[in-house]
């Protein structure tokens, strides 16, 4: 029974169609995010069939690697920090969906746009948007009053959009005419 099951693997994953497996991963907890962040650049570096990380909000300790065997999976944790280690149990999806929600945050934000911190020790600046980094939630800003350009940090839900750059070039393309 099991010869049977190892040649059907081989049959789907022969006919090109790629079979996905979930696992937990152990990790110190409040340390999810930068564990995510490693795995996921060790996964890029090595060229590790990793489909997805999911860390879900409100457990504390794990997160879930959705990848094509375990083997993928252990590979990308290899030497993370704060990582302690993938469980074997593979996990259904069923058992973590109640946990998933699906959020999408429209972000209208620009690079070169001109906004306003509204939170922060920078509160009330206004400064000039030189990269975003929606998958963070990022967005790193120069302040226009400072006699020297350093980009700064904020999150997107600390910045409000004054005027948008590309908005200014529209209107002088429309004087000129």
């Amino acid at each position: 029974m099991a010869e049977e099951k190892k040649t059907e693997e081989k049959k789907t994953e022969e006919a090109g169609e790629k079979t996905q497996h979930i696992f937990a991963l152990r990790t110190t907890a409040n340390r999810e995010d930068q564990v995510m962040d490693f795995v996921s650049s060790n996964a890029v570096k090595k060229g590790l069939n990793v489909f997805s990380i999911i860390r879900p909000h409100g457990m504390r300790g794990y997160i879930f690697i959705e990848a094509a065997a375990l083997q993928d999976a252990e590979q990308a944790a290899f030497n993370v920090p704060y990582a302690r280690g993938v469980l074997t149990k593979e996990i259904d999806y069923k058992e973590i969906e109640h946990m998933l929600e699906q959020v999408k945050m429209e972000v209208n934000i620009r690079k070169n746009d001109i906004v306003e911190i509204i939170s922060g020790p920078f509160k009330r600046e206004n400064a000039k948007v030189t990269r975003i980094d929606q998958t963070k939630g990022d967005v790193v800003v120069e302040l226009l009053e400072a006699a020297v350009p350093i980009p700064i940090t904020v999150k997107l839900d600390s910045v409000k959009v004054i005027r948008r750059e590309d908005d200014e070039d529209e209107e002088e393309a429309g004087n000129e005419r």
